[in-house]
């Protein structure tokens, strides 16, 4: 039998191939370490707000953390709904993150829940908390009420009579008071506004005579003497109004309010990426100077892990369901 040599080293050429090939199968793949390139961290608002100067100081920060750039884009529009929506139907990778609001979000998922085209707690992966800004209770100095027991006897003297300014529909000023109107059993008569410039320039003008405001909104006229702070809505005291009770020291227990902000990710997004940021969110947020920069925009830094953030998320959708419902709010 006569073997050719161009048929010896076919079969010799094809064997080796076939022992590449299966080499190459079996061989685990090698992927790059997250990240390697750079982070999207999507506000879903304008660029000057809260969010947006939260979002900056934390993007900053963690993009030094990770060793990569973190680029910050403004996706506003629709209550915060359009940026959340794009992050929403990101690849779930790790490189697009949400700067979420996410007490407004929690909010929205429920009030303009057929508007909106995600589901706050199905469509995203928590990663952590970053802060909370609290409220405060306050009325112009006109009214004859200098504790919050004192406005609550007020408003039950004069069923919706007295006026209470909001900063519009569905924001968490509005929520506020109206789970204020529910836990304390009161009738009074609200006010929306666009924005809590107009609201507050009202209520110092004696035009409405109470709302409910962030603190750093509303600290400033309170210092002034321009209004009367009568008690802040957190658990515990804020520090840069020590003299003012709690809402639950005040008389009105089971009442806590605040808005919480957050970076979320797309749902599906690999538990290992998840954790790598949340563990440079853990150190990021312990730095004096990052704390220091979050109290200047009224938040108070606050760490959480992936699945606490999920709980708290879910705590406050739960409640602003149950304040919606009883207080019979509607989209506009």
């Amino acid at each position: 039998m006569r073997f050719s040599l161009n048929s010896c080293r076919a079969r010799m050429l094809g064997a080796v191939m076939v022992a590449g090939a299966a080499f190459a199968a079996a061989a685990p793949v090698v992927q790059a370490a997250y990240p390697d390139k750079p982070i999207r961290l999507i506000v879903p608002y304008p660029p000057g707000g809260a969010t947006d100067v939260i979002g900056r100081v934390v993007g900053q920060a963690l993009g030094e953390s990770l060793g990569q750039t973190v680029v910050v884009e403004n996706r506003a529009g629709a209550a915060g709904n359009i940026g959340a929506a794009a992050v929403a139907s990101s690849a779930p990778d790790g490189y697009t993150l949400l700067m979420g609001a996410l007490t407004s979000h929690s909010i929205n998922s429920v009030l303009y829940a057929k508007q909106v085209s995600y589901d706050l707690e199905k469509s995203f992966t928590p990663v952590s908390l970053l802060g909370r800004v609290p409220l405060v209770f306050v009325v112009n100095p006109s009214v004859k009420a200098n504790n919050l027991k004192e406005l609550i006897d007020l408003a039950k003297s004069k069923p919706g009579e007295l006026t209470y300014a909001n900063s519009g529909n569905g924001s968490p000023q509005h929520l506020s008071g109206e789970l204020f109107k529910v836990t304390a059993g009161v009738d009074l008569l609200q006010v929306p506004y666009r924005g809590s410039g107009p609201a507050m320039t009202d209520l110092i003008g004696g035009q409405v005579l109470t709302m409910i405001e962030t603190v750093p909104a509303a600290q400033p006229h309170i210092q002034g003497g321009k209004l009367r702070a009568l008690a802040v809505t957190t658990a515990q005291r804020v520090s840069t109004l020590p003299d003012v009770p709690t809402a639950a020291e005040a008389g009105l227990p089971n009442f806590e309010v605040n808005s919480m902000f957050g970076i979320l990710a797309p749902a599906g997004t690999p538990a290992d990426v998840v954790e790598k940021v949340n563990a440079a969110l853990k150190e990021i947020l312990a730095r004096p100077a990052v704390k220091d920069a979050l109290l200047k925009q009224g938040a108070i830094a606050e760490y959480a892990s992936a699945a606490d953030t999920g709980k708290e998320i879910a705590k406050e959708v739960g409640k602003w369901r149950d304040v919606i419902q009883k207080a019979n709010i509607k989209p506009e």
